[in-house]
Parts: C-alpha cells; structure tokens; sequence
C-alpha cells in the first residue's frame, strides 16, 4: 500500500506518541529498570535503614533487599565469634563473600551482656574460663597470632563482635544480630534452661535489658539491618525456674515487651519475631483472624498498631526448619512446601497447593536449616526441595552454620562441626559439591529480586497472571512482578508492534 506523506508523517506521529506513552507506564514499574539501576548505584552501601513492604524487605531507596547468608556462631562458652583461632576475620569474611552471600546471621548470649553491665572480662578470661588455664591460653595465642595489631590479651569479647562487623561492613555484607541463648552454650533441647521466658536461666529482665544494650551498641555498627529477639523459643521440660505459661498469650506480651525496648534502643533496625516449637511454627500471626485470638483459649490478638510506631514497617518473622524437628522425613517437594508454608511461609504469598492464603502479609525467613556437608545429603529430598522453595519464592535466609569446629561445644574441646559449610580448620569448603550444586545456584535465584522496587501485593485469591498462584509441585508459580520483573515492557512492545502494523511496514 502506498501512502502520501502527509498521511505517513501522522501516522508515524500517533505511533510514536503510543510507543512513548508505553515507555513512560514500564518506567516507573519495571523492577530492574535502568533508573532504579542508576539510583541504588548512587545510593551508598548499606543504604539503610530497612523497613519492610508487604513481603519484602527494603532499602532506604525502596529497592528490594533479600538476606542470602549464613549463620556464626558467638553465643557458645566462650562467647565469642567462632573459629579465630583457625583462620583471621578477614580471610573468614572473604569466604563468605566469595560465594555472593551478603549476610551474616551472628548469634551472641545474654551471659555476656549482664557480665558486661557488671564488669566486663576480656578474652584472655574468656577463654580460661572455657576451656581452663593451659587450653586457654593455648587457644589464645593462636588468635592474637591470627590477628596481630587487632587484638591483645585485654580485648573485651565486645571488641571482638565489633571486629566482625566492621570486616563485614569493609567487604559490603550486612549483619544481622541474633539473641540465641540467655545462658552461654550449645543450643537447644527442652531441658537446658533457656527454653521460655521464665526458665531457669531466662530472666525476662535480663533478656529485656541484652537485646536493648546490643541493639543501642550496633548503632557503631554501619552495617548492622536487624535483629532477631530470640532463638527457637520452645516448652521447657523439668525446668528449675518458674517458666511463665507456654502460651502464644505469653509470647505476645514478652515479644512486644522486648521489641519495645529494641525500638526505643535503635530504631533504625528490623525486628525478627520467632515462632514457637523450635521456631517452626508462626502460623498463627500469619493467619490472624480480624477480631480473634491467636490460639483457641488465648485472648491475645495480634496487631501492627501494638507496636507503635514501627508496627507497620519494622517487623519480620523467621522460622526455622530441620528434618530432625520432623517425625518423617518428606516425600516430595509438594510436602516440603505446604510444611514451610503452613508454619508461616504463606505470609509471602501465593501459597502451596491446599494451604490457605495467609490474612497478614510480612517478609519471612528461614534463619536456620541445614545438614551434614558432604558428597550427598544435599540431594536428600528434605534438603534439596528446601533450596528450591527458598529459590522460587525468592525468601531470604542464612544456613546453618559456617564454621567446621568450635572452642568448645557440650564440653568437648576443638570440636568437629560436620554441619559446617567450612573445614575444621575454616580454611575451605566441607562440601565443594554442595557449594556448587546447591548453595551458588540458591544464592543467585533468592536474590533474583534484589535491587528492584517491591512490587504491589497480588490479590489473596489471584496470582498477577489472573491464576490462582498455585502449580503441581507445590512451589508457587511466579508472576512477572513476584519475580522482580515487570509486565509492562509488553505493552511497549505492543506500542512498536502496533505502529509497525499501522505503517503497513
């Protein structure tokens, strides 16, 4: 078809007007758009504080921040970060990174703070008084030889934190402080008295008083986002103490109590919430009835505005999940998604196949889960299918843990962690097969999102593509924007394709 110029000059104008108007719909939209490339580029690292936006969590910028880490532990009888006898901070700190993990979930204990608040001890004590006088100071040297100009004998523990962090915050990985345990030691069974508020080592003032003074103490710290209450909070069994009523009428009025006084400490930071049974379960925060208990029984009934000023935006759940923690181990990937969603994992949306969708929506992460680190127990169904539901639902979490060994763990001293993504000494990979096959590929994928503005919440009922969010499998099937990216390129597209068609080209 021949056209005059004047009827091609118009039509070439209306073209370009649609195409142009398509672009400036996908701009503000597109998750991983080139101005939101260019403004969290500008944005100076960490680019805190985060806050939380329907179920993701967010930088200052508002663009999307998934915690892809690992677990170090500091809370056992030393009460330190583990493993500086084998390897310095840095080189530990190095390994980290190198597998593009950007997070350290680091775990101290309330021991240390109410010796500290009494008199602080430094780590030549620390260690003498863990492992006795010959042992110690054996364990010692080789420390402050790993970190000649960084450490003497009169190093405070605290010090030592500090260290880590700010290695962490020099090598741009964000930490997150976890309360793990009242009184120092391995953790966690039902019989060793740091089970429940009120145990016999669980003093809620005391308990109160630690998360606050580690809370006010990161403000030092550039690069410290959060900070989880407490760890695997679970029935105690034959306690000495005088534990409150394991109820989640009980949780509520200690967990807002201790999120209180962290806000109040810091407000700068996330508040993790733990669930109950080991953390396994938050189930009945996620799914909150308007104008009902949490538990039948209960009278408790959750609410943002219970936690004023930071309710709406400071708040994430984490749960944990171990096969050990399971009466069988699960069949398929169908079963491990409809387990993880029905402790709380449905918060984010979209749940597995037969498992309501969640009444409150919130970030959640799996804070802990792990195995032994070998040639083959990463292909176990439990542990595989896990990775996989973290990578499709692009959820944040840290494995557990980093280190081959510890100073001294249910009194045994030196020893071996086979759970540990690092050797014994801390100076490779366990496992390079599961870092490879597993862990990398579970990295990239969980924080697909990452950097990207956190899109609208999808309908309860629909998925973005008019579905119901659901596939076989029982992992959620992915929407353009759930996946951080957007739908409306496709109506720019559809902008060229009409013009092309118009022209008659």
């Amino acid at each position: 078809m021949r056209w005059s110029l004047p009827n091609l000059a118009s039509r070439l104008a209306a073209s370009f007007a649609l195409w142009s108007a398509a672009a400036l719909l996908a701009a503000p939209t597109a998750v991983a758009g080139a101005a939101n490339t260019a403004a969290a580029a500008a944005a100076p690292w960490p680019n805190g504080p985060f806050v939380t936006s329907d179920r993701w969590m967010t930088d200052k910028s508002g663009n999307i921040v998934t915690y892809a880490g690992v677990n170090w532990p500091g809370h056992v009888d030393v009460m330190i970060p583990e493993g500086l006898q084998y390897q310095s901070i840095t080189s530990i700190v190095s390994k980290i990174k190198s597998l593009g993990m950007n997070a350290v979930r680091l775990t101290f204990a309330i021991e240390m703070i109410d010796q500290i608040t009494h008199k602080d001890i430094p780590i030549s004590k620390a260690f003498t008084d863990a492992l006795g006088q010959e042992n110690g100071m054996a364990v010692l040297q080789k420390v402050l030889k790993n970190h000649q100009g960084l450490f003497d004998e009169n190093t405070t523990r605290l010090q030592v934190f500090d260290a880590v962090a700010a290695e962490c915050a020099k090598q741009q990985i964000y930490v997150h402080l976890d309360n793990h345990v009242s009184k120092a030691g391995w953790c966690c069974n039902p019989f060793d008295g740091n089970s429940w508020f009120g145990d016999r080592y669980f003093s809620v003032d005391n308990w109160k008083r630690g998360v606050a003074y580690m809370a006010n103490h990161g403000k030092n710290w550039p690069n410290l986002m959060s900070i989880a209450l407490r760890n695997e909070l679970r029935g105690p069994i034959l306690s000495s103490g005088k534990p409150e009523p394991y109820t989640w009428d009980t949780w509520y009025s200690r967990m807002r109590e201790g999120a209180d006084d962290v806000f109040k400490a810091n407000p700068d930071l996330l508040i993790f919430l733990s669930g109950l049974d080991s953390d396994t379960n938050i189930g009945p925060v996620v799914n909150q009835q308007p104008g009902k208990p949490l538990a039948g029984g209960g009278g408790a009934n959750f609410s943002r505005a219970d936690f004023r000023g930071y309710g709406d935006d400071k708040l994430v759940l984490e749960l944990h999940y171990y096969d050990i923690l399971h009466g069988s181990k699960p069949r398929d990937c169908d079963q491990v998604g409809r387990e993880l969603d029905n402790a709380g994992f449905s918060a984010l949306g979209n749940a597995s196949a037969g498992v309501a969708e969640a009444t409150n929506r919130f970030p959640v992460l799996l804070t802990e889960f792990g195995f032994p680190q070998d040639n083959s127990t990463y292909t176990q169904t439990i542990h595989r299918c896990t990775e996989q539901f973290l990578a499709d639902r692009q959820a944040g979490w840290t494995i557990w843990p980093l280190g081959g060994s510890y100073y001294i763990r249910e009194d045994k001293q030196d020893y071996d962690e086979p759970w540990g993504l690092l050797t014994h000494d801390w100076s490779d990979w366990r496992s390079p097969e599961h870092i490879q096959n597993g862990l990398r590929p579970l990295i990239k994928a969980s924080q697909a999102a990452s950097g990207g503005r956190a899109p609208a919440a999808p309908a309860k009922d629909q998925d973005q593509d008019g579905g119901d969010g659901k596939e076989n499998g029982g992992v959620q099937r992915r929407s353009a924007s759930s996946m951080g990216f957007s739908i409306a390129p496709l109506g720019l597209w559809a902008a060229m394709t009409y013009g092309i068609v118009a022209l008659g080209l």
